[in-house]
């Protein structure tokens, strides 16, 4: 893999031992480096990444090159090598066991593919208006979503700790947790206490058979597990629950940030009329193409029925996890769209009213079973469904839609 960059080696004792390792993986140039010169060799060599030593993540000036790096553009992976303290946001945590370091190796390319993945970005918005005011809005805590599994005491206390950063589905079972990742984009798992060593061993063996799921981070928060899984985003982190979720969210939001740009690509793909936050269409786009598919199903005949979700105002997270579910699972005939009030609004094609009553129930029946963080209640969206008349227009239709909502909300 080409790393647009030597890699910077940060230690205040010395070349650490991972350095050799890399020397071995053939990542040159590996440039090393104290701490006290860490930012001025960033600024003056422009590396593809910073891995820095135990030794030095203590230090006061960690924080300060972690500053540095995170004001970079394009992306920087910044990678703590057997970190003793909280981690700040933009540095991703690596754990060894034995000497061994040919898991980071693999860390290390994976966090080089999501700085390759933005320079992609970066060079094709060039001349995109979209883009370029899609990505400076993003924010990769914000937007994250992390699956937590678990059934111990400390479940509840781990909830907290990572809602206060990010959203949090949970899930109780190891089959509970398997159909939240066939219908949510997740960011990130944690896996808790209550699970015995062998259902820990053979779900972490499934993440790694399936292509689907083999980049994700996954947190495995009890001792005694051997990472010997092809899962380079595998961290083991044990202790407190405000420790765990500070570090383990590094991980999960550079998987959110690789989501956007993935997102982001499809929508520059699309001629800008894909919403790279959720997937959907922007309001523009859904407005011209709901117009359309009302005048040529008059024109044509068949059926065409609309359903509007909408969430509490109080709580815009429910709203982003609702739109990205319905991005997900919607059928590919459908289309919908983000609205200002905070709904979301669906055209269901070729759909009466019954048909489309029925998949809205189905829908909403998975945004029901969504937690949408510590504050935020388990809620389900009032879903309101309106179908297409004759004497219809696409604004008559839209208004009919908006009414039984009011109606219904009265």
């Amino acid at each position: 893999m080409s790393q647009q960059g030597p890699i910077i080696v940060v230690s205040t004792a010395g070349r650490p031992p991972f350095a050799s390792a890399l020397d071995d993986a053939r990542m040159f140039p590996v440039i090393d480096s104290g701490l006290a010169d860490a930012v001025r060799a960033v600024e003056q060599m422009h590396p593809a990444a910073v891995l820095v030593a135990t030794s030095a993540t203590a230090e006061p000036g960690f924080e300060v090159l972690t500053k540095r790096i995170a004001a970079l553009q394009p992306y920087l992976p910044l990678i703590a090598v057997d970190p003793t303290t909280r981690l700040p946001e933009n540095a991703v945590p690596f754990s060894q066991t034995g000497g061994n370091f040919d898991r980071l190796i693999a860390r290390l390319r994976a966090s080089l593919r999501v700085r390759t993945l933005h320079i992609t970005v970066m060079r094709r918005i060039d001349g995109a208006s979209l883009a370029r005011t899609a990505l400076p809005d993003f924010d990769p805590t914000r937007d994250a979503t992390v699956l937590l599994i678990g059934r111990g005491a400390a479940y509840p206390a781990l909830s907290v700790s990572l809602g206060e950063r990010m959203g949090v589905v949970g899930a109780l079972s190891i089959e509970a947790a398997a159909k939240h990742l066939n219908t949510r984009d997740i960011d990130g798992i944690v896996l808790g206490e209550g699970f015995s060593p062998r259902v820990v061993d053979a779900f972490l063996t499934v993440l790694a058979e399936d292509a689907r799921f083999r980049n994700l981070p996954v947190v495995v928060t009890a001792d005694g597990l051997a990472p010997d899984y092809d899962l380079p985003n595998l961290e083991i982190i044990s202790g407190e629950p405000a420790y765990i979720a500070a570090n383990a969210l590094p991980l999960i939001r550079q998987h959110a940030f690789e989501a956007h740009l993935s997102r982001t690509l499809k929508s520059i793909d699309a001629d800008g009329l894909l919403d790279p936050r959720t997937g959907l269409l922007t309001p523009e786009a859904f407005n011209r193409d709901f117009a359309t598919s009302v005048y040529q199903t008059l024109s044509r005949g068949g059926g065409l029925s609309v359903a509007r979700f909408a969430f509490d105002p109080a709580h815009p997270r429910a709203q982003l996890d609702g739109a990205r579910i319905l991005s997900r699972l919607m059928r590919q005939m459908d289309f919908g769209a983000t609205q200002p009030d905070g709904s979301v609004i669906v055209a269901f094609a070729d759909a009466d009213l019954r048909t489309a009553h029925m998949i809205a129930r189905r829908l909403s029946s998975v945004m029901r079973q969504t937690s949408y963080g510590k504050r935020d209640p388990r809620s389900e969206p009032a879903v309101t469904v309106a179908t297409l008349m004759p004497n219809d227009s696409a604004k008559s239709l839209l208004t009919r839609l908006y009414d039984e909502a009011r109606r219904a909300a009265s």
